[in-house]
C-alpha cells in the first residue's frame, strides 16, 4: 500500500459529471475523483481514498457510480458496503437523490434485495450471514466500502473474497474504499485488500482550506488510574474494565466542571463516554450541575433515539452524551464542543470522535475540543499526539494553527536554546539528573510512552530516535519533517572472513505519528527478530546484570568510574549498551557542553551585574 500526492489530470476517456445535477463538486472532490480514474487508466483496481470526516466522501462515492465504466456489457451494477444501519439508510439516500432513474436496493436485515437493483446497499454483517452468494459477481462494476479502515475484518474479507477481490485481478470488479482513519492498529495489514491509496486529504488541510470549521483544543488531567486498565484483541483499552476506572464520583466531577469552566456557553456539546453506566452516570452528574443533559446509546429505542438527535440538531438542550454510537457516519454539523471522556490508545478513534464536531454551521465560529486526559504511561493518546507534539503537552484553547506552527517549530533542524529546566523538545528533565553518562543512558522516562504503546523494548537513542535490535540486526525509528520513518538494518557474516557485516538501512515502514510507526514496525520485528530478545516483558529483563555485560559497560571508554553492578538488571544493563552503540556518549558529551557554557554565560553575566551595580553610598577611592 502507497500513498500517492494529489493529481490534478483530467482523464477525458471517462464520463464527465452527472449531466443536469444540481450537485456542484468541490475542486478537491472533482481532483480526488479524477485521481481514481487515471488509477483505473493504469490497470489498477483496488484502490483508497483517504478523506478527513466532512469531506462529502457520500458525494465522491454517488460521482463514481456513474463515471466508472462497465468492464463488460454485463458489468453494471454497484454495490455498496457498509457496517452500520445509520451509514446503509444515508447511503440510500443520496443515491436515490442522485440516480432518480435507477434502482437501489437495501440488503439488510429484514430487508431482501431482489438482486435486479442497479445500486445494491449492503451490511457487512448481513452479507456475512451468507446472503452474499445472491449477488453474481459477474454483473458488478464497481464495489464501494465505507469506513474502510475495517476492510481487512474477516466479515469483509469473506464479501470481498466472493467478488474475486482478495488479490489484485483484472476480472473483477473495482474496489475503491473510503475512509477518514486510513490505518489499522497493528500499522501494516492494510495492504492485503487495497493496493493504492490514490488521494489524501485530511481535516487539518480541511481546516486550513476552510472546508471545515476551525477547531480548538484543551487538555485536562482527569486523574483516572488507567494502569490496571486490561486490553483488548486489537490492542485498545477494554471496555468492562476501562469503565471501572473511568467511571468514579471524582473523575465525572471533573470533567463536568472542565466542561463549566471551559464551554459553558457553547450550544451543542457531544459527549463520548466508555459505556452505558458511564453514560448514564456521567449524565446524572451533569444534571446535577443543572445542566440539561441527556443520553443515547446502542439500548436507547430507535424511534427515541431519532427524537433525541433531531432535537440535540434543533439546539433545544445542550448537552448529548452516548457511547459508541457517534465515532463514524453520523452528520450533526451544529456540534461546536466535543469532549473526550473515553481515553484510548486508538488514533483512529481519536480522530473520529474529533470529527464530529468539525462540520461547517451557520453562525458556529469553532469547535471546542475538550480532551479529558488520563494516565499517558499507559499508552492512552490525546490530542497533542495527533499533531505531532510530545504526549504530555498541555493544551490551553490552542488552535490548530497554533499547533501545526509549533510542530514545525519542533522539526526544524536548528536546536532550540538550552535551558537548564528543559534538555530537548520532548521530556522535561533536571540537568542535575545526569551527573554521569549512566545517569543519562539509564533514564527511562521516556521511554515509558513508547513501551506503553509497544510490548517490545525499544530503546531512545536520541531525541526523537529509538532503536529496537536482536542479534540479526535493527529497526531504528525517527521523526523525520512530518513522519515517522521505521528502517530495518540486516547483520549476516561475511562468508570469506566471517567477519559481521550490515546491510545498508532499508525504509520498511512510516506513519503520521510516534503510534502508528511503532506498531508497524512491531509487526515487521515479529517476522524477523526472536521474541525472546526484543520483547520487554520477558523475565531474563528483570534479573541481575551479567558479569559479561557489567565488564562491556566498564570497557566503554568513559571516564566516569566503574558500573556498580548493585541494582543494575540485565534489561536495563542491555539498554544501556544499545545506547552507547548507536551515539549514547556524543549525545552526553553534547548535553554537558551545553551545561557547561550555559555556566559559564551565568557567571559572565553575574560578575557584569557586579561591576554595573550603583549603591548608595560612598565611593571608593
Amino acid at each position: 500500500m502507497e500513498f500517492c500526492p494529489r493529481n490534478t489530470r483530467f482523464n477525458s476517456t471517462y464520463p464527465p459529471p452527472l449531466p443536469g445535477s444540481s450537485i456542484v463538486l468541490r475542486d478537491y472532490q472533482e481532483e480526488c475523483i479524477q485521481s481514481v480514474l487515471k488509477y483505473l487508466d493504469e490497470g489498477h483496481r483496488r484502490l483508497g481514498i483517504s478523506l478527513a470526516t466532512g469531506a462529502g466522501k457520500t458525494v465522491i462515492f454517488t460521482q463514481l457510480i456513474s463515471r466508472v465504466p462497465s468492464r463488460t456489457a454485463k458489468a453494471t451494477k454497484t454495490m455498496i458496503i457498509v457496517h452500520r444501519r445509520e451509514l446503509v439508510e444515508q447511503a440510500a439516500k443520496h443515491c436515490r437523490l442522485a440516480y432518480p432513474d435507477l434502482s437501489v436496493e437495501i440488503e439488510m436485515g429484514q430487508n431482501v434485495a431482489t438482486g435486479l437493483g442497479d445500486i445494491i446497499i449492503a451490511s457487512v454483517q448481513t452479507l456475512a450471514r451468507g446472503r452474499i452468494g445472491r449477488f453474481d459477481p459477474a454483473e458488478f462494476k464497481l464495489i464501494l466500502v465505507d469506513e474502510a479502515h475495517h476492510i481487512v475484518a474477516r466479515s469483509y474479507r469473506e464479501a470481498l473474497g466472493h467478488f474475486g477481490l482478495n488479490e489484485p485481478s483484472s476480472s473483477a470488479p473495482v474496489l475503491v474504499g473510503v475512509s477518514a482513519t486510513f490505518s489499522r492498529f497493528d500499522g501494516l495489514k492494510l495492504g492485503a485488500a487495497i493496493d493504492h491509496i490514490v488521494y489524501h486529504k485530511d481535516y487539518v488541510d480541511m481546516i486550513g482550506e476552510k472546508w471545515l470549521a476551525d477547531a480548538v483544543f484543551t487538555t485536562v488531567k482527569s486523574e483516572a488510574n488507567l494502569s490496571q486498565v486490561k486490553k483488548d484483541k486489537f490492542g485498545d483499552f477494554a471496555l468492562g474494565s476501562l469503565s471501572e476506572a473511568v467511571n468514579t464520583v471524582n473523575t465525572n466531577n471533573i470533567t463536568v466542571r472542565a466542561w463549566m469552566a471551559n464551554a459553558a456557553g457553547r450550544k451543542s456539546t457531544l459527549v463520548f463516554c466508555v459505556d452505558i453506566e458511564h453514560t448514564k452516570q456521567l449524565t446524572a452528574t451533569f444534571r446535577e450541575h443543572g445542566v440539561d443533559a441527556r443520553y443515547i446509546t446502542s439500548n436507547t429505542h430507535k424511534d427515541t433515539r431519532a427524537k433525541q438527535i433531531e432535537a440535540f440538531k434543533e439546539q433545544e438542550f445542550p448537552v448529548l452524551l452516548n457511547c459508541g454510537l457517534f465515532t463514524e457516519g453520523t452528520d450533526i454539523p451544529n456540534i461546536d464542543c466535543v469532549v473526550l471522556a473515553r481515553p484510548t490508545r486508538s488514533r483512529n478513534l481519536l480522530i473520529q470522535m474529533i470529527g464530529r464536531g468539525l462540520r461547517l454551521f451557520f453562525g458556529k465560529k469553532d469547535c471546542h475540543i475538550i480532551d479529558m486526559v488520563a494516565s499517558l504511561a499507559t499508552g492512552v493518546l490525546s490530542t497533542p499526539t495527533l499533531f505531532g507534539l510530545d504526549p504530555d503537552e498541555v493544551l490551553n484553547k490552542s488552535t490548530v494553527k497554533e499547533m501545526r506552527e509549533e510542530r514545525q517549530k519542533s522539526s526544524q533542524p536548528t536546536p532550540p536554546p538550552y535551558n537548564e529546566n528543559s534538555l530537548d523538545e520532548d521530556v522535561q528533565l533536571q540537568f542535575t539528573k545526569y551527573d554521569s553518562i549512566y545517569d543519562l543512558l539509564g533514564d527511562t522516562r521516556y521511554e515509558r510512552h513508547i513501551r506503553s504503546v509497544s510490548k517490545n523494548s525499544w530503546v531512545r537513542v536520541g531525541d526523537g530516535k529509538y532503536i529496537l535490535s536482536d542479534t540479526n540486526g535493527w529497526l531504528s525509528l525517527e521523526k523525520e519533517a512530518e513522519m515517522f520513518v521505521v528502517r530495518y538494518v540486516m547483520k549476516f557474516k561475511d562468508p570469506i572472513t566471517e567477519k559481521p557485516q550490515f546491510t545498508r538501512p532499508r525504509q520498511i515502514a512510516s506513519g503520521p505519528d510516534l503510534e502508528t510507526a511503532v506498531r508497524a514496525g512491531d509487526t515487521f520485528a515479529s517476522s524477523k527478530f526472536e521474541e525472546h530478545f526484543i520483547a520487554s516483558w520477558k523475565p531474563w529483563r528483570q534479573s541481575p546484570a551479567t558479569a559479561t555485560q557489567i565488564q562491556m559497560l566498564n570497557k566503554s571508554r568513559i571516564k566516569t568510574g566503574n558500573v556498580p553492578p548493585e541494582g543494575l538488571t540485565r534489561g536495563q544493563a542491555a539498554d544501556i549498551i544499545t545506547k552507547l552503540k548507536f551515539g549514547g556518549k556524543k549525545r552526553y558529551d553534547r548535553l554537558l557542553s551545553q551545561h557547561r557554557k550555559s555556566q559559564q554565560k551565568n557567571q559572565e553575566l553575574a560578575e557584569l551585574r557586579t561591576r554595573t551595580d550603583v549603591k548608595v553610598g560612598p565611593l571608593a577611592g
